[in-house]
């Protein structure tokens, strides 16, 4: 006795990588600012400081955010596992920033920034890498079932 044959499985959702490739962009933006507010700071502006630690505070908030994310790319939208763990890693080294720098220890704070925006670049690159599962539009498409409309004149034949 067979089982019934398998129904094909649904296409995955698209909402959640372009979430991912959202807040991948806006971390590394908000990576860059901060670099460029702690070289404000240590060119003599002091008042960048302030600026640097609202910067880290809005960082955190977004790679919660992220975190989140990554977890809808994974279940909801059987992506790939990769970006959860690397966020989750992310999450934990901006903590480890944020204490590092309200405790004043320079060498750590300096050295986990530069890894950090290293590992947030990283991330953006690999978040543009993933390919978005193609758009499913119901109803739509040629007369193959192809969605795509037949060439003018015909089928092009290519003889050898």
């Amino acid at each position: 006795m067979s089982s019934p044959p398998a129904a094909p499985a649904a296409p995955a959702p698209r909402w959640p990588l372009i979430l991912l490739r959202a807040s991948t962009t806006l971390l590394a933006l908000l990576s860059l600012l901060q670099v460029m507010l702690a070289g404000s700071f240590l060119n003599g502006t002091y008042d960048s400081l302030k600026d640097h630690e609202g910067n880290a505070m809005m960082l955190a908030t977004v790679v919660v955010i992220q975190l989140a994310v990554a977890v809808a790319v994974r279940w909801p939208g059987r992506g790939p596992l990769w970006p959860l763990w690397t966020t989750l890693l992310l999450t934990v080294a901006v903590v480890g920033q944020i204490t590092a720098g309200y405790a004043r220890a320079l060498g750590v704070h300096v050295t986990l920034g530069v890894l950090l925006v290293s590992g947030v670049l990283f991330g953006l690159v690999g978040a543009w890498r993933l390919p978005l599962p193609a758009r499913h539009a119901p109803g739509v498409g040629g007369p193959d079932g192809t969605g795509r409309l037949p060439r003018p004149g015909g089928p092009v034949e290519v003889s050898r």
